[in-house]
């Protein structure tokens, strides 16, 4: 078996048990630019593409330190060691680590930069509708009001100016995409717009 394929066909189908924002697609979608930002940047693709694979992987014990756990499980794991020394291994763990976006320090490495930089997906549209379904995901009788204003919160104290979020590579998509959700967020009327359609379509899937 290669790499690839251990990844494919034994780690990423661990993201299906987690939240809708959390699933298979976001860990691809953060393999892609990982891998992007690796070439640009100079740093080993095959690095990247393990870190991004497992980045999230610890969300099976609990979101708060999920970040420690993807790593210890990123360690733990003997097949890497087909492919990887332990001192690869080692900046592997530390940059799964560093990819939270709530983190007030730097990225130790590269890779670390690579992966937190990815795991952003600053697209407008995903984010409001990712916020609102883990606001359900918490709160599952909240009606709409209840987890708008919730949704509205972390998009504040996250994404507006002065967040917490930070951009450690300031990639031109982010940065662009960044300005746009922002706009987003200071247009309550539309932000509102977003979030109720999110909602209606959620309660007509499950009618």
């Amino acid at each position: 078996m290669t790499l690839h394929q251990y990844i494919e066909q034994v780690i990423l189908p661990r993201y299906e048990a987690f939240d809708g924002g959390h699933r298979r697609d976001h860990a691809e979608a953060v393999i892609n630019e990982s891998l992007k930002l690796a070439r640009e940047h100079g740093a080993d693709e095959q690095m990247a593409y393990v870190i991004a694979a497992y980045h999230d992987l610890g969300l099976r014990f609990d979101r708060e330190k999920h970040h420690i756990h993807s790593g210890e499980i990123l360690m733990a794991d003997p097949v890497l060691r087909q492919w990887f020394t332990e001192e690869q291994l080692l900046v592997m763990r530390d940059a799964v680590e560093d990819h939270r976006a709530s983190s007030k320090n730097p990225p130790r490495t590269i890779y670390g930069a690579i992966v937190a930089e990815a795991d952003r997906q600053i697209d407008p549209i995903t984010v409001v509708h990712r916020t609102m379904a883990y606001s359900a995901k918490m709160y599952p009788d909240g009606d709409f009001e209840q987890l708008y204003r919730r949704s509205r919160e972390h998009l504040l104290e996250k994404y507006a100016e002065g967040g917490y979020m930070r951009l450690w590579l300031n990639s031109e998509r982010n940065v662009r995409s960044l300005e746009v959700l922002r706009s987003i967020i200071r247009d309550e009327p539309r932000l509102r717009t977003l979030c109720q359609e999110w909602y209606n379509n959620q309660r007509l899937q499950t009618t």
